[in-house]
């Protein structure tokens, strides 16, 4: 199915983290010949898993968003995908609560419970008078999800995109329309629960894990949905085995519709049609190691097609087009706001040292190293043999500072911020440093090894309202037939959010091809 009628393949999608996998999936379902390109050994990126002796740890991603099925509501993402390409979703289970917060304050932890009406007298009791401001933040989610079901295109940049996007509008949205670029804490404030410290301070550390940004800097038609998504009918969801029963479920969809995974395939350079109507020429190394190793070099390879969607960070496409790339489009690039690094510890322990009915999710406000936001494994869930639990604890950190600067320094760095992470885990599940069968401890750095991602990335640009929805880094590109999707495309982080942004920037692709997509 190429119409040009010369390229080796109809669509070239580079990286096979989620949002690639599910772009290559969908393109590969309507008939497209599809090469996926991942420069790893594994597929699933962020969302990836790696094995330590008798211990499976997620790399980054711990939970999942949109497996509900859609009893009488809208399908979550993932679930309606799934149906559609014709693969079981990957087991997993509701997680409630689903997420135990210490404010470290003294007080109770708040638990964020799945059932809404255990969830609203948490709230009352935890957070007195605030009722008006989760009635408000109630009403946009809801105004918000009714809009998202209808497949939108945002930001639009084509009249067909602009179709989509009205005939998605509901009066529900024109409503939320006018807080577009308010923040949560202006919701606060309209609310009059400004004074609140303690409610603050707990959005605050919920709304940093996910739109990288506090109260005052995350978009409030973002954020409410956010602070709506562990209860039913949505929810949170831990998956049987490991976050890669995700991406597997995903590489058994493209294959069977005839797509094809090239793992060891890094992408060096993207060159323009010489003409329009022409083709893309993808060029690249096949073997040698993953991004950031020390001998990465392998075999050249060279492909060519009309569609190419690339689900990597934004900020690689300067280095992968060079002076191909518009000027303009460019100085957006290099005017984007900086994403987030991460520390993440990895440990292992005996089950008995955790306190009694531990959640799985945690958070725990502490000043040093940060905040952080901690995954216990469940008993029986693949991640660590019987009576043993994977304890995996991650905290945000500015990405270049790890880079550069000789190595001793780099590992005292390393040795002080663990031991760090651990010291909040002591207080936090009682684990003291003889405790840990295992332990150690990801950087910026690592991470730029084991992903790809620039400076080591770990997320999108941050939902703040100047970079939220209309006013954000659109699908469609100014060179045509270059594509975007992935965590720095609407609606943002998150297995869920990537999905979204892969289906939107698949649904425009294809209907250059006159088909209409709706899964």
């Amino acid at each position: 199915m190429n119409p040009s009628g010369s390229g080796q393949t109809d669509a070239v999608v580079v990286g096979a983290g989620i949002a690639g996998l599910t772009a290559a999936a969908l393109l590969a379902k309507q008939g497209l010949q599809v090469e996926l390109l991942e420069a790893h050994h594994q597929s699933g990126g962020c969302a990836g898993t790696f094995r330590r002796g008798p211990y499976v740890f997620d790399v980054g991603a711990t939970q999942v968003a949109g497996l509900e099925q859609g009893d009488g509501t809208p399908a979550g993402i993932h679930a309606r995908l799934f149906r559609h390409l014709g693969v079981a979703p990957p087991a997993a289970v509701p997680l409630d609560p689903g997420c135990v917060v210490d404010l470290a304050d003294g007080r109770e932890p708040v638990s964020i419970w799945r059932d809404p009406q255990r969830w609203r007298q948490e709230r009352l009791r935890q957070f007195p008078g605030s009722e008006r401001f989760w009635d408000l933040c109630d009403a946009l989610h809801r105004a918000n999800w009714a809009f998202a079901s209808r497949d939108p295109v945002l930001p639009p940049r084509s009249w067909w995109d602009l179709g989509q996007l009205l005939g998605a509008l509901g009066a529900g949205t024109l409503a939320s329309g006018l807080l577009t670029t308010a923040t949560i804490a202006d919701l606060l404030r309209l609310t009059g629960c400004g004074g609140d410290r303690r409610l603050r301070h707990f959005l605050d550390l919920q709304l940093r894990l996910y739109s990288q940004e506090p109260a005052d800097r995350t978009a409030a038609l973002y954020g409410a949905t956010v602070l709506a998504m562990v209860q039913e009918p949505l929810g949170l969801w831990h998956l049987e085995g490991s976050m890669q029963a995700l991406s597997e479920a995903l590489e058994g969809a493209l294959a069977r519709h005839g797509g094809r995974l090239r793992r060891r395939h890094r992408v060096e350079r993207l060159q323009p049609p010489e003409r329009p109507g022409g083709e893309w020429r993808i060029a690249g190394q096949r073997g040698g190691g993953p991004p950031g190793a020390r001998n990465p070099a392998g075999e050249a390879f060279h492909l060519s097609a009309p569609e190419v969607v690339v689900s990597l960070p934004p900020q690689t496409l300067p280095a992968l087009l060079g002076d191909a790339l518009p000027a303009g489009y460019r100085r957006r690039l290099e005017a984007l706001s900086e994403p987030s690094g991460a520390l993440v510890f990895y440990g292992a322990v005996e089950r008995d040292r955790l306190p009694p009915g531990c959640p799985s999710h945690l958070q725990l406000e502490a000043p040093d190293p940060g905040s952080l936001f901690v995954s216990v494994s469940q008993e029986g869930d693949g991640r660590a043999p019987a009576g043993r639990a994977t304890v995996i604890a991650s905290v945000f950190t500015p990405a270049r500072p790890w880079f550069g600067g000789d190595e001793a320094a780099y590992q005292a760095q390393k040795q002080q911020a663990m031991a760090a992470i651990q010291g909040g885990l002591e207080r936090l599940l009682g684990v003291g440093p003889a405790d840990w069968l295992h332990g150690e401890l990801a950087t910026p750095r690592g991470f730029a090894g084991w992903t790809g991602r620039p400076w080591g990335y770990v997320g999108g640009l941050g939902q703040h309202p100047s970079r939220f929805g209309p006013f954000g880094l659109a699908s469609r590109t100014p060179l045509t037939g270059l594509w975007l999707c992935g965590d720095a495309i609407h609606p943002g982080e998150g297995t869920a959010g990537v999905s979204l942004s892969a289906l939107m920037a698949c649904r425009q692709l294809l209907a250059g091809r006159g088909v209409d997509l709706r899964p």
